[in-house]
C-alpha cells in the first residue's frame, strides 16, 4: 500500500511541475524526492521527513515552486506518518524542523511568502500532525483493549483448568487413599476404587481435550468436539462424587429451562468446585445440592455436614472460594460461603436470570 501511495504520489508531483522545471533534471529529481520517501513511512518515518523536507528545501532555495503547489504533499504525508508511529514528542520537534525549514526555503522565492499562504501552511501541517497522532492513540487503546481482552481469557481458562483438574484429582487422590487400605482386606472394593480412579483420569482428560481443541479450533472450522457441561451434567457430576466415597442428594425445584452456555457452565462448574472442597476439606460427610430455578433468580446451594474448613485462597491464581465468586460475578451473580450454625458448610449461589431467553 505504502508503495502504491509513493508511486501515484511521485507521478503526479512529476507531471504537476511547470513546464520550464520539467526540462531540468535536478528539479525532476529534488521533485520526486518530495514524495518517493512516502514508501518507508511505516517503519523510518522520520527519515522519510528528513529526506522529504531537504527535497522541498533545495528545490525552493535553486528557485523553483513559485507556481508548483503539490511539493507540500509528501511533507504532509511524512507529517502524518511520523505522528502515527512515533511518540508526541518525537513528531513535534520534527514538526517544527520540517516547517522552519521549508519556511525558511520559500521566503527568498521569486513568489515570495504571504501571510495567508504561511498560515495555511502551518494550519496544513498541523492537521497533519494531528490526524497521524489520532490514529495512534486510536491504535493504542485497541492494543490496550486486545491485551485486555486476553488476559481475561487467560484468566477463564486457568479457572477452567483449575476447575477440571481440582476436582477430578480430589476424587483420584480419595480413591487411591481407599484402594490402598482394603486392598489386602477386601479386594473388590479396592477394584472399585481403582475403577472410579480410572474413570475420574478419563474425564480429566476428555474435558481438558475438549477445552484444548476449542482454543486451538478457527472460528469456520468445524470440528468434531463436544460442548462444554451445564447443569444438565450434574446428575453424571453427582454420580461421580458419590463413587468417590460421598453421599450426595441432589434436589430440585421450579421449572428447569435453558440458560445461555456461559451462564450454564458458570452454574455447573461452582457446583463441581463446591463438591470438590467437600472431598477435600470436609472430612467423613454427606452433602446435598438444591438446584431451585426461581421466576428471577437461578439458585445453586451445596451444604454439607462435615469439618467447616475454609479452603484457603492465598493462591495468585484465582482458586477456591475468591474463583467461584469470579466467576458468579461475570454474570451478575452473588456468592455466599460459609460454616452453617448447624455444622458443615454451605456454598450459595445466585444468578439472575430475568431477561434471559
Amino acid at each position: 500500500m505504502d508503495t502504491l501511495l509513493a508511486v501515484t504520489l511521485t507521478a503526479l508531483t512529476v507531471v504537476g511541475m511547470p513546464t520550464s522545471d520539467r526540462t531540468s533534471w535536478p528539479a525532476v529529481i529534488l521533485a520526486a524526492l518530495s514524495t518517493a520517501p512516502v514508501v518507508v513511512r511505516s517503519y523510518a518515518p522520520v527519515a522519510c521527513v528528513v529526506i522529504i523536507s531537504g527535497a522541498v528545501v533545495a528545490y525552493l532555495l535553486l528557485g523553483h515552486g513559485g507556481d508548483f503547489p503539490l511539493y507540500g504533499i509528501g511533507l504532509l504525508v511524512g507529517m502524518f506518518s511520523v505522528a502515527q508511529h512515533r511518540p508526541t514528542r518525537v513528531a513535534a520537534i520534527i514538526w517544527v524542523l520540517a516547517l522552519a525549514a521549508a519556511l525558511f526555503a520559500y521566503l527568498p522565492t521569486a513568489a515570495g511568502l504571504s501571510w495567508p499562504d504561511a498560515v495555511n501552511a502551518v494550519l496544513q501541517t498541523v492537521g497533519a500532525w494531528a490526524l497521524g497522532d489520532a490514529f495512534r492513540r486510536w491504535a493504542e487503546r485497541a492494543d490496550q483493549r486486545a491485551a485486555q481482552a486476553a488476559a481475561e481469557e487467560r484468566a477463564r481458562i486457568a479457572r477452567e483448568l483449575h476447575d477440571i483438574v481440582a476436582h477430578h484429582i480430589s476424587v483420584i487422590s480419595l480413591q487411591a487413599g481407599v484402594a490402598e487400605y482394603v486392598l489386602d482386606s477386601d479386594p473388590r472394593a479396592a477394584r472399585t476404587a481403582l475403577t472410579a480412579i480410572a474413570d475420574s483420569g478419563g474425564q480429566a482428560l476428555a474435558e481438558m481435550r475438549r477445552m484444548l481443541a476449542v482454543l486451538r479450533t478457527d472460528p469456520d472450522d468445524h470440528a468434531d468436539y463436544h460442548p462444554q457441561p451445564g447443569l444438565a451434567q450434574l446428575n453424571e457430576l453427582a454420580d461421580r462424587t458419590r463413587a468417590a466415597g460421598l453421599p450426595i442428594e441432589l434436589i430440585r425445584t421450579g421449572r428447569a429451562r435453558p440458560l445461555p452456555p456461559g451462564m450454564d457452565l458458570c452454574a455447573y462448574r461452582i457446583a463441581q468446585e463446591a463438591l470438590t472442597n467437600v472431598l477435600k476439606h470436609a472430612g467423613p460427610a454427606a452433602a446435598r445440592i438444591y438446584l431451585d430455578y426461581g421466576e428471577h433468580t437461578l439458585t445453586v446451594r451445596v451444604i454439607d455436614n462435615g469439618h467447616a474448613c475454609v479452603p484457603s485462597t492465598s493462591s495468585a491464581v484465582p482458586q477456591g472460594i475468591s474463583g467461584m465468586r469470579e466467576r458468579a460475578e461475570l454474570y451478575g451473580g452473588v456468592l455466599t460461603a460459609g460454616p452453617r450454625t448447624s455444622g458443615g458448610f454451605a456454598v450459595e449461589l445466585r444468578l439472575p436470570t430475568s431477561g434471559v431467553r
